[in-house]
């Protein structure tokens, strides 16, 4: 199990970066509340991880804390819910208006996230209410290992900004005419492709 790598960030495509580890390029995918957090490209990084094998692929997840890598692996234990579509939810909502959301019952507010339908949201709700009720509680969810990735300002702006922002929304789960009528909503081009994506998630909300 791969639970923290701390290297070099090389590259960053939204929700996937790379990061070199002593010369090894680890691929990891993360919620795009942790991407929003991530230091500019050239400056260190550590994030923990979670591992996923498959028997067509070996698959990183990132995470800035230790809380925000706990909720991904009880999300992932629900009936229905695998490591992308939690990922699309870690990028919806952060960790902590996830669980006012369940405490709340609001299913309205978790079929707006990328392939949350209406009996997806409601088994969210019924299943990880129990888990989630020690979330403010020592452990599992205090983050005893904090991760500080702050640390560059410069942002990198890819040629087509509007193209990469689309390309992530559809890997979080949203269809391309979805995400590319938020996009347009938003676009400026001043915007990074990072921001685009934070405004448009905010749309689609």
């Amino acid at each position: 199990m791969i639970g923290q790598i701390q290297g070099t960030l090389l590259a960053k495509q939204p929700p996937e970066v790379l990061v070199d580890v002593n010369g090894v390029g680890y691929e990891v995918q993360l919620p795009m509340t942790c991407f929003y957090d991530l230091p500019a490209t050239g400056q260190p990084v550590t994030l923990v991880t979670h591992f996923v094998v498959r028997e067509d692929a070996q698959l990183l997840y990132g995470f800035n804390s230790l809380s925000e890598r706990s909720l991904f692996r009880l999300l992932i234990k629900t009936q229905g819910v695998g490591p992308k579509l939690a990922l699309g939810i870690l990028s919806g909502m952060s960790a902590d208006e996830f669980v006012f959301a369940v405490n709340q019952n609001d299913v309205s507010r978790l079929v707006k996230l990328p392939g949350v339908g209406k009996k997806t949201a409601e088994r969210l709700v019924i299943e990880m209410r129990d888990r989630l009720k020690d979330w403010n509680s020592a452990t599992p969810f205090t983050d005893s290992m904090p991760v500080d990735n702050k640390g560059g300002d410069a942002r990198v702006h890819p040629a087509d900004t509007r193209s990469d922002a689309v390309s992530a929304l559809v890997a979080l789960g949203y269809k391309e005419n979805q995400a590319e009528k938020a996009i347009q909503k938003v676009y400026s081009a001043e915007h990074s492709s990072e921001v685009l994506i934070r405004l448009a998630l905010k749309e689609l909300s």
